[in-house]
């Protein structure tokens, strides 16, 4: 898959999330075979830019693979010079937010609440696209409602303005996480438009990646909420797109190995102090197959040092091997 003229080195793709793709996740993932793996949302408002939340978000020069940076907002002006500030900063790639479904986002009418003004869609599209020399993504939901499902319309709009490709999350923004995702939007989409899409939602397995590019004829997967403490689902989905084959599971020592390396960068990239909080989430998601009683997890998120942190981590492998 191309999108302009970057070739991906991968069809699976890591989605963004908010407070979770951070520069030390995505590199995890890039490494694991994700073909991209594009940044939490950059609010296009400048006026937030200066929490070190934001500063965190604006760098990235040291990012693996690809720089894929997604903003958000609803002005046209903002988000235009949002994107050519981040492709001055080093994105190669600027995403466009038109899917995130959280009400804070949606009430200042940015995320998918854009969905229900096409009109709109069309200015934002047409005003980053103009702004600067990198490929312009979009990632968007199926429609806001069952009832305002537009997203052939919404897809459409995206590619006679220059948008090099498009994801698509398989649920309205009424439907949030609930429910199974659907997918005869995306195949309706993909078979509306010329440029790459790409079908996200529930894409927690090899087969359930391969039923849904073969279902919808996208050009690539995206998977979000699947990669969190399985940053392996990737080079597992592209083993068995390769080969039909399933990739045997990480063994118990390089699980280990994965875990304590990913919360020695969170250390490294956010400091001890909130370093050690980002840990614990990251952790939690981890240990669920080999905690089920959540006994190690409670002592862990009781932790408040980096020493600490790294010392149980180790003597619970040490255990588990």
């Amino acid at each position: 898959m191309k999108i302009g003229s970057y070739s991906l080195t991968s069809n699976v793709l890591l989605a963004p999330m908010a407070g979770i793709t951070d520069q030390p996740f995505r590199q995890l993932c890039c490494q694991m075979g994700a073909g991209l793996a594009v940044s939490e949302m950059i609010s296009a408002n400048p006026k937030l830019w200066n929490t070190n939340k934001s500063k965190r978000r604006l760098v990235h020069s040291d990012d693996a693979g690809i720089r894929s940076v997604q903003i958000a907002g609803c002005d046209p002006t903002e988000l235009a010079f949002a994107a050519k500030m981040n492709a001055e900063k080093g994105a190669q790639i600027i995403d466009i937010n038109m899917g995130c479904p959280a009400k804070k986002v949606n009430k200042k009418l940015a995320g998918s609440a854009l969905l229900k003004d096409p009109s709109l869609v069309e200015a934002i599209v047409k005003s980053v696209v103009d702004a600067v020399d990198v490929p312009v993504t979009l990632k968007i939901r199926t429609g806001w409602c069952e009832d305002t499902r537009n997203g052939v319309e919404i897809a459409k709009i995206a590619e006679a303005n220059g948008i090099q490709s498009l994801a698509v999350h398989g649920r309205t923004r009424n439907d949030f996480y609930k429910g199974d995702a659907e997918y005869n939007t995306i195949k309706a989409i993909k078979s509306s438009v010329a440029i790459p899409v790409v079908a996200n939602g529930d894409i927690t397995s090899a087969e359930k990646a391969k039923q849904v590019l073969d279902f919808t004829g996208a050009d690539a997967v995206m998977v979000g909420r699947g990669a969190q403490g399985r940053p392996w689902i990737f080079r597992e989905i592209n083993h068995f797109l390769n080969t039909g084959q399933h990739l045997p599971a990480p063994t118990m020592d390089e699980v280990g190995s994965i875990i304590i390396e990913h919360v020695k960068e969170l250390h490294r990239f956010y400091g001890d102090f909130m370093g050690v909080r980002f840990a614990r989430k990251h952790v939690s998601w981890y240990m669920q197959a080999w905690d089920q009683d959540k006994t190690f997890r409670s002592v862990f998120n009781g932790l408040e040092s980096v020493n600490e942190q790294l010392e149980a981590l180790t003597m619970q492998f040490d255990n588990l091997t």
